[in-house]
C-alpha cells in the first residue's frame, strides 16, 4: 500500500504511530470492501448461475435484490456490532466483523448452481450476502472512529479519508482479480467456472488483513474511557431513546449520507450495470473501463477530505449532490453515445413503441418463474424488448402491436410474434451488441470519471462528518446507524429499483430519477439542517 506521507503535504505529515493506524486500518477495509463487491462485479454471471429458474430480466432483476441483501441487513449490523464496539472497544469489534466477511465471500466461491441443486441454491447465496451484510454494518464504523480518534482535530478529515478509498480500492482490487481470472481462463471458463476463483482467493486476504488488525492498539478515546469507567452501559438506548441525539442520527441520513450514497452506488455501481447491461458493452471491456476511471479518481478522495479540514465537510458534500441531480440525465446520454452509438443512431431514426391498453400488460417482473409472458401482444412485446435491451414507449390503445419506425409489426400470431419483433428491430439497426470499433474509450472513461469525482466530493469528508456529530461515548452506534441506513438501503437498493423503474417504463434513462430525487432532497434537508462540523473537538 502506498506510504501515506506520500500522499500528505509535508506540514501535515503523519507521525509513525498514526501511519501504522491510518495503513492498517485502511488496509484491512480494502479487503472487506474487495469481498463484499465481488458480487455486484459478477451480478450478470450470477443472475445466470443462481437465478436461471425465471426469465432473464426477472432473473437479473433477481440478481441484484440478492446483491441489495446484503445492504439491507447493513443497519441491523451497525446496531449490534456498534453496541459491542461502544462497550467492549473498537478493535476487538472489527475483527470479529473481518472474520464474518471473509468466510462468507470464500463459501459463496463453493456455493453449487441452480442446475445442480435448484431453489436451495439462491437460498444459500441470500444467507452468504446477509452474513456479508452484517459485518460490513459494524466493519465501517469502527475503521472510520478507530482513525478518527487518532487523528488530530485540524487533520481529521484527511486522515479518514484514506478510510473513505477503501471502498474504492476494494471495488478497484475486485476489478483486478476479475479482468486477470477471466484474461487467463478466457470468457467461456469463467462464465461456467472461474467466476468462483476471485470468491475462493478471499480466504488469503482474510488471513493477511486478521493479521495486520492484530497489530494495532485500542484506540485512545476509547482506552481513557475505559480507564475511567465512562464508557457507556447502554449504547442503543443513548443513541437513539434520547431525542437530543436521535435529531441527529435523522439529520445525519436525511441531510447528508442518504444522498452521499445514491451518488457513490450510481457512479461506481449504476454506471458499470448499465454499460453492461444496457448498453451492451462486454463485460471484460466495461470493467477494464470503469477502472480506469475509479484509478483516476481515487485521489480526490484524499484531496476533499484535506480540503474539508480548510473549508468544512458540508458545503462539498452538498455540492456533490447537486452537481449529480444536476448532471446525471446529460451525462448517461453521453455515456449511450460513447459506448454503444449504434443504440442511440437506431433510436433516433426507428423509435420503437408498444401500442397497448394497460389492462393488457403485466409489469416485467416474474419472482415465481411462472409467468412466460406470452399471453398478451403487450406482454410478448415487452418481454422481447426488454430482453434484447431495447428502449420503447407505450401508447395507452391497442393490442399489443408495435412500430418500429415506420414498420408496423402486428400482434396477430403470438408464437411468431417475438421473432417477428426481433427481426424488425435488427433491420432498424438496433445492434444486439456494442461495437468496440464504434466505442468511443476515451469518451466512456472521461464520463466515468465525473461520475466517479462526484463520488469522491459526497465520500472524501463523509467519515469525518459523521465522526464530529457524535459524542464519543456512542460514537460507534451513532455514527453506523445512519451510514448504514444510507448507504445499505438508499445506495444498496439502486441498482434494483433503478432497473426495475426502467422494465416498467421501456425508458433506459427512467432509473435515474431515483438517485436525482435522493440527492437533491439532500442537498435541501443538508441545507435547512446538517450543522457545520470541521472545527469539533471529538475527544470528549
Amino acid at each position: 500500500m502506498t506510504d501515506t506521507n506520500e500522499m500528505l503535504p509535508k506540514h501535515h505529515q503523519a507521525t509513525q504511530n498514526e501511519k501504522l493506524v491510518i495503513a492498517a486500518s485502511s488496509l484491512g477495509t480494502v479487503f472487506e470492501w474487495y469481498d463484499f463487491y465481488l458480487y455486484g462485479l459478477l451480478a450478470t454471471i450470477i443472475s445466470a448461475q443462481f437465478f436461471s429458474g425465471v426469465n432473464e430480466t426477472t432473473g437479473f432483476i433477481f440478481a441484484l435484490a440478492a446483491f441489495a441483501a446484503g445492504f439491507a441487513v447493513r443497519p441491523f449490523g451497525a446496531l449490534v456490532f456498534g453496541r459491542i464496539g461502544d462497550m467492549v472497544g473498537r478493535k476487538n469489534t472489527f475483527l470479529v466483523t473481518m472474520g464474518l466477511m471473509g468466510l462468507s465471500t470464500f463459501v459463496v466461491g463453493l456455493l453449487p448452481s441452480y442446475a445442480s441443486i435448484g431453489v436451495a441454491a439462491p437460498i444459500m447465496l441470500v444467507l452468504m450476502r446477509l452474513i456479508q451484510g452484517l459485518a460490513l454494518g459494524g466493519e465501517y464504523g469502527g475503521a472510520a472512529t478507530y482513525v478518527a480518534e487518532h487523528a488530530p482535530n485540524n487533520r481529521r478529515g484527511l486522515y479518514t479519508s484514506f478510510i473513505q478509498t477503501t471502498a474504492t480500492l476494494g471495488l478497484f482490487a475486485a476489478l483486478l482479480v476479475v479482468i486477470g481470472t477471466r484474461t487467463w481462463l478466457g470468457e467461456a471458463a469463467f462464465k461456467d467456472w472461474g467466476w468462483r476463483v476471485p470468491f475462493l482467493v478471499s480466504i488469503i486476504l482474510l488471513a493477511v488483513s486478521l493479521w495486520i488488525r492484530m497489530q494495532l492498539a485500542e484506540s485512545p478515546v476509547f482506552q481513557k474511557m475505559k480507564d475511567e469507567g465512562t464508557t457507556s452501559k447502554a449504547p442503543l438506548t443513548e443513541a437513539f431513546g434520547q431525542w437530543r441525539n436521535g435529531k441527529w442520527v435523522l439529520v445525519a441520513l436525511l441531510g447528508a449520507v442518504a444522498g452521499q450514497a445514491v451518488v457513490w452506488y450510481t457512479g461506481q455501481f449504476y454506471a458499470l450495470f448499465f454499460l453492461e447491461k444496457t448498453l451492451k458493452v462486454d463485460g471484460a471491456t466495461a470493467n477494464v473501463l470503469i477502472a480506469i476511471a475509479l484509478a483516476l479518481g481515487t485521489p480526490f478522495f484524499v484531496l476533499f477530505g484535506w480540503l474539508s479540514d480548510k473549508i468544512g465537510r458540508k458545503q462539498i458534500i452538498l455540492a456533490g449532490c447537486a452537481l449529480a441531480a444536476l448532471t446525471y440525465f446529460p451525462v448517461f446520454h453521453a455515456l449511450a453515445e460513447a459506448a454503444n452509438p449504434a443504440l442511440v443512431e437506431a433510436q433516433a431514426k426507428a423509435p420503437v413503441t408498444v401500442f397497448a391498453a394497460p389492462e393488457t400488460c403485466s409489469f416485467q417482473f416474474d419472482p415465481i418463474g411462472r409467468n412466460k409472458f406470452d399471453r398478451s401482444g403487450c406482454d410478448v412485446a415487452k418481454s422481447t424488448l426488454a430482453k434484447a435491451g431495447i428502449p420503447y414507449r407505450t401508447e395507452p390503445y391497442g393490442a399489443g402491436e408495435i412500430s418500429v419506425g415506420q414498420t408496423a409489426v402486428p400482434a396477430s400470431d403470438l408464437k411468431t410474434y417475438s421473432a417477428r419483433i426481433a427481426v424488425a428491430v435488427e433491420q432498424a439497426g438496433y445492434p444486439a451488441k456494442a461495437d468496440p470499433a464504434r466505442t468511443d474509450k476515451v469518451m466512456v472513461v472521461a464520463i466515468l470519471f465525473w461520475l466517479v469525482l462526484l463520488v469522491t466530493m459526497v465520500y472524501g469528508p463523509i467519515a469525518a462528518l459523521l465522526v464530529e456529530l457524535f459524542p464519543s461515548r456512542i460514537r460507534y452506534t451513532s455514527m453506523s446507524l445512519p451510514y448504514h441506513i444510507g448507504n445499505g438501503w438508499f445506495g444498496g437498493f439502486l441498482p434494483t429499483t433503478a432497473f426495475a423503474m426502467v422494465a416498467a417504463t421501456g425508458d433506459i434513462y427512467y432509473g435515474l430519477w431515483y438517485p436525482i430525487v435522493v440527492a437533491g432532497l439532500t442537498v435541501v434537508a443538508g441545507l435547512l439542517f446538517l450543522p457545520e462540523t470541521f472545527r469539533r473537538n471529538i475527544d470528549d
